[in-house]
């Protein structure tokens, strides 16, 4: 299907949205017969819009398509696979097990140093070089799968979260934008971001942003006859209106521009939450609906440069890099040190030609310096950042923090100011009439004392023509409850005194239809009122406005006294008012919005003072003359009561070390009385709280530009900023954020739910947008977005913050730790000893157990009330305290210590009972598998220490809290102890006889040993005989048990059997000892071949003192 049957197809409709301006209304008119035409076609209602039918919604997804641009290909595992291939480290690794591998097959000649057993297996330590490597890279691969794998999570919980308001079946409903269909009639208010092409039926004042299409910067105004197309990804930032929606998806310009850009190979970037395009200046994301960036927001590689710029991350890779350097110059002095100590010990002191089976030496040497490089380099600090912010991303959703870039959650946890909004952040959002001026008497209570009936009729035909209409008040369903209120809540308050006065705005609403309305002056920053035009009966018309009392007032010439009386009104009675309505209301913490009215009346036709004539056309675009000489009507105070829970967040916040700065659009008085009841504000400190007009005064220049070092005298002591402007907030924010003034530099942390807050939200450190209040431009625009509007899940975001930056600071404080041990004792074991005390699958495994699983244990903890009981640690001040140094110096002093001691002092230690290791073999022994075991077991207690980095003594404190940790330390113990031990050390016990000494070595009986067999699988068969017989001797009593006899009694062939299985466990135990012994003295012992219980050939039928 296309859309034939609906009277016109996808390609026209896509066609039709490529015009604009007066060419597009002159196709619409002459091919539709005008928007109303288009609509016929489309069989839609251009008022009540479409049928709430899910199958006439789903014909017409099949016809006209989906809302939504299918995303960019996530990367196979196997593309992650390869990526992580790419490490230099690991491609040295390959080529060092490569060599190793193909040496292996060589056989160079007899060496008195060589066991012919071993040789058999020099294929294992390539091999196990690649499966470590192999296990890296896949726990590489699959955490990079999972976090892409999350962040399109993220990514489609933000978009299906992003509604946009349709008319369906005659009634508003937010419906997600992948939920649209053309034919659909939109609703568009300011700060929508709009999620389809449409063409506009009615609008009041629309004013679009299309700056991220066509790059112009200007407003365009929008209106149903002069330029009614309305595009994709472009912003309503001011007015509002109705359209119907004409393209989606793939056919929408945000579609098309993505489809091109699709087609010109742009690679998906995944090291953020989206995927982001740009082509001739055009941002736009893509997802399961169409979007696009703001206009006031960066372009992409702005974003990727924010990200850059995050405090940890530049402290982390600036040490990373050191570390790398450092230990590619140990490895390299390693290697060269090894290679000229054989050189002079084999060619110029023993005078030993040149053999074949040199090169062996040469490739250990190369493993040796691989090792070193391996342990310096700190591979699992990206892995452990990754484990922290994804771990944090997920747990702070259900502190109603949404991430949007994933640096927002560390650099949260470094702020040292935040800038709040006042309404909705640190106010309950839910606005009510408490108080009210009018006809000349000061109300304090809700219902007003003598009103006229005039001046009533003024103020609810005022109130409910003079507002958003997708602004509602319902009354409660239950007795007591509270009217649920639906969109703007200032206006929802004036509706419920609305209620109050005995009207139903429906009904008042109902005379005056949205489409009837002449002209609408949507409220912004600017204007700081609203205004709307109505036509009257006479011919004339009347201008309703409502906004800010100052400003309603300063524009009003005349006002409504006692019973209803025209009076003058001038500069004395403003400022009588102020004095005597308006600061006290706004000392109560009551924002107060005046009411006033005008009206123009044709010549001729004037009844009354304040009515304006009329004899010619009035120039409706001049706000001047329609605002000014109005006639106030009231003034009512409207309170927002301070959420409950904020003094005691503000209060944590401000012990955490963290300023809190309120930035309101509030007067004077009442963000004082606010910010006292918050605790920003506290009696007798020394604070300031400044008014726009005074704050610009002292911060510019006499040519008007600020100046940062008067900047610089005002913000540490400013605490509320009121009447500010958009411009305001960002020059304070910017202000603080490149201030030197401060020790270690401010971090500054911004909320915002406006359009008009995005500039500061973007240019802020960690931009906090209001899920429910907040505007799609604001939130594009943000890195957090606080689901619930709350100030305190900023507090939880403060929390996480800090315990993501321990988290990594905990692994980086034992990453060093294990780097400067192993690569010490690496260095001065290859040069005193002509061979790593450490191997390089040793190390491997070590890297795996700390990169990874250590990692993973350090960046689980739980944040705790004790974060916020320090101060932030700035933007400036080292990532490694003095108290993270002396813990990393005094552990790898300790550890250095024990095991030198064990390497030079180990054989000679009697409870050890350890032969003398040959330093000119390059054998395993059982020496060095004590040292890699003593290094791995103080490095697992030291993870347990390095959980505290902050100076505290008891190291065990919140250690069961955290099962993650404790479970992966058990594991890793259980895995390092056996068979790891054995499997991974390399101990394959001492070299057999046949490489000692070529010939036979008399045992006990007198007999020659020639058994191939090693010592080592000697000790490994007769422990399997052991084990075995011991699980006869409990089967022999299980069958006793279970026979019939009695139970302390035996058969005859119960008691035979359990004879003949002891005399085996005393057999076993003999042989065990002996070749212990044998062990200790350097021989082997082999008797004559005899089948052990284990179908095992071992002879024992010469040995003395064996009764068989």
């Amino acid at each position: 299907m296309s859309g034939e049957e609906y009277g016109c197809n996808v390609m026209e409709l896509r066609n039709l949205m490529d015009l604009r301006s007066k060419q597009a209304l002159d196709k619409i008119d002459s091919t539709y017969g005008g928007v109303e035409g288009l609509c016929r076609r489309l069989k839609t209602d251009p008022v009540n819009g479409l049928p709430n039918n899910p199958a006439e919604l789903a014909k017409r997804e099949r016809a006209f398509g989906k809302n939504e641009i299918p995303p960019a290909p996530s990367k196979s595992f196997l593309q992650l696979v390869w990526e992580a291939l790419h490490d230099v480290t690991l491609i040295v690794l390959i080529a060092a097990a490569a060599v190793s591998l193909g040496l292996s097959f060589y056989k160079p000649p007899s060496s008195q140093h060589h066991d012919a057993s071993e040789e058999a297996a020099n294929w294992i330590e390539g091999v196990a070089i690649l499966v470590a490597v192999l296990v890296v890279v896949m726990v590489t691969a699959l955490n990079d799968w999972t976090k892409e794998r999350q962040f399109r999570g993220l990514q489609s919980k933000i978009e299906t979260e992003h509604r946009f308001s349709v008319i369906r079946g005659g009634e508003a409903h937010d419906v997600v934008v992948n939920e649209l269909v053309v034919g659909d009639i939109g609703r568009v208010k300011y700060g929508d971001l709009l999620p389809a092409d449409g063409i506009l039926i009615q609008s009041n004042d629309l004013k679009i942003d299309e700056s991220s299409l066509t790059g112009e910067s200007d407003l365009i105004r929008k209106s149903s006859d002069a330029d009614p197309m309305l595009l994709s990804g472009t912003h309503a930032m001011e007015g509002s209106g109705r359209f119907v929606i004409t393209a989606v998806g793939l056919n929408s310009r945000t579609g098309i521009i993505m489809a091109l850009l699709g087609a010109s190979s742009t690679k998906p970037e995944t090291n953020g939450t989206h995927e982001n395009g740009e082509a001739n200046g055009v941002t736009l994301s893509n997802g399961n609906g169409v979007c696009s960036k703001s206009s006031s927001s960066p372009s992409p590689p702005a974003e990727d440069e924010k990200i850059s710029k995050s405090v940890l991350q530049i402290k982390l890779s600036n040490l990373a890099i050191q570390i790398g350097y450092i230990g590619s110059v140990v490895a390299l002095a390693t290697v060269i040190i090894l290679i000229v100590r054989f050189c002079i010990s084999e060619y110029m002191i023993a005078k030993q030609p040149v053999k074949a089976e040199d090169l062996n030496h040469l490739v250990n040497y190369i493993i040796i310096g691989v090792t070193v490089l391996v342990i310096a380099v700190p591979e699992g600090l990206p892995l452990a950042i990754t484990l922290a912010l994804t771990y944090s991303v997920k747990k702070m959703m259900l502190d109603n923090n949404l991430v949007r870039h994933l640096d927002a959650c560390e650099t949260m946890g470094n702020a040292t100011t935040i800038c709040s909004d006042k309404t909705g952040t640190l106010t309950t959002n839910r606005m009510t009439a408490v108080q009210s001026y009018i006809n000349g008497t000061f109300n304090k209570q809700v219902q007003p004392v003598g009103l006229d009936a005039t001046t009533k009729d003024l103020i609810i035909e005022g109130i409910c023509v003079n507002s958003g209409y997708s602004s509602n008040t319902v009354e409660p369903t239950t007795p007591g409850g509270q009217r649920m209120q639906v969109g703007n809540k200032t206006e929802c308050a004036l509706l419920g005194l609305v209620l109050d006065l005995g009207t139903n705005f429906n009904d008042v609403r109902a005379t005056h239809p949205e489409e009837s309305l002449f002209k609408v002056y949507t409220f912004n920053s600017s204007r700081k009122s609203m205004m709307t035009v109505i036509q009257l009966e006479n011919g004339g018309y009347r201008v309703y406005a409502k906004g800010a009392s100052e400003h309603i007032l300063a524009r009003s010439t005349f006002m409504l006294g006692a019973g209803g009386r025209l009076e003058s009104f001038g500069k004395d009675q403003l400022a009588r008012m102020t004095r005597e309505v308006i600061e006290p209301m706004a000392s109560d913490g009551l924002r107060t919005i005046g009411l006033s009215y005008k009206d123009f009346v044709p010549a001729g036709k004037k009844e009354k003072e304040n009515e304006e004539e009329f004899t010619a056309a009035i120039n409706w675009e001049d706000e001047e003359l329609v605002r000014n000489g109005m006639t106030a009507i009231a003034v009512i105070g409207i309170q927002d009561p301070v959420r409950p829970e904020v003094p005691a967040a503000i209060a944590k916040v401000q012990n955490a070390g963290i300023t809190v700065r309120m930035v309101t659009g509030d007067n004077i008085n009442t963000a004082r009385s606010i910010a006292t009841s918050c605790g920003i504000l506290k009696p007798g400190e020394d604070f300031l709280a400044l008014e726009s007009s005074e704050f610009n005064a002292r911060i510019r220049d006499e040519k008007g530009n600020v100046d940062q070092n008067k900047l610089d005298k005002i913000w540490p002591k400013l605490r509320v900023l009121a009447r500010a402007q958009p411009t305001d907030k960002y020059i304070l924010v910017k202000g603080i954020i490149d201030s030197k003034c401060s020790k270690n530099r401010e971090v500054v942390a911004v909320t915002g739910d406006g359009t008009n807050d995005a500039p500061a939200l973007k240019k802020a450190d960690v931009g906090f947008a209001m899920g429910i209040a907040g505007t799609d431009v604001a939130k594009e625009a943000s890195d957090i977005i606080l689901t619930d509007d709350n100030f305190t899940s900023i507090v939880k975001a403060v929390m996480w913050g800090r315990n993501v930056y321990d988290s990594i600071a905990k692994f980086l404080q034992f990453q060093l730790t294990v780097n400067v041990v192993a690569v010490t004792i690496a260095f001065v074991g290859a040069c005193a000893i002509s061979d790593s005390p450490l191997k390089a699958v040793q190390m491997l495994w070590v890297n795996l157990i700390m990169d990874t699983l250590a990692s993973l244990a350090l960046a689980t903890e739980m944040p705790t009330e004790e974060l916020l009981k320090r101060k932030p640690y700035g933007r400036t001040k080292s990532l490694i305290s003095r108290t993270m140094v002396k813990n990393i110096v005094g552990h790898a002093v300790y550890q250095l210590v024990i095991l030198f001691f064990l390497l030079f002092w180990g054989t000679k230690l009697a409870f050890l009972d350890l032969p003398p290791t040959d330093p000119n073999s390059h054998l395993p022994t059982a020496h060095y598998t004590i040292i890699f075991n003593a290094f791995v077991m103080m490095t697992l207690c030291n993870e347990i220490n390095a959980r505290k980095i902050h100076g505290e003594r008891n190291i065990f404190s919140g250690l069961l809290s955290n099962p993650i940790f404790c479970i992966i330390w058990v594991i890793t113990l259980v895995a390092q102890v056996q068979p790891t031990s054995i499997l991974i050390n390399g101990e394959y016990d001492a070299p057999s006889s046949a490489s000692l000494g070529g010939g036979g070595v008399k045992g006990e009986g007198g007999l020659s040993t020639s058994s191939p067999s090693r010592p080592g699988q000697l000790l490994w068969l007769l422990g399997l005989t052991r084990l075995q017989t011991q699980m006869r001797v409990v089967r022999a009593f299980q069958s006793a048990t279970n026979s019939s006899s009695h139970p302390s009694s035996l058969t005859t062939s119960t008691a035979e059997r359990l004879r003949a299985s002891y005399r085996r466990v005393q057999v076993a135990k003999q042989l065990e000892q002996r070749g212990s012994n044998v062990l200790a003295s350097g021989s082997v012992f082999n008797a004559g071949p005899e089948k052990s219980p284990s179908g095992l050939s071992i002879d024992v039928k010469n040995a003395k003192g064996y009764d068989v």
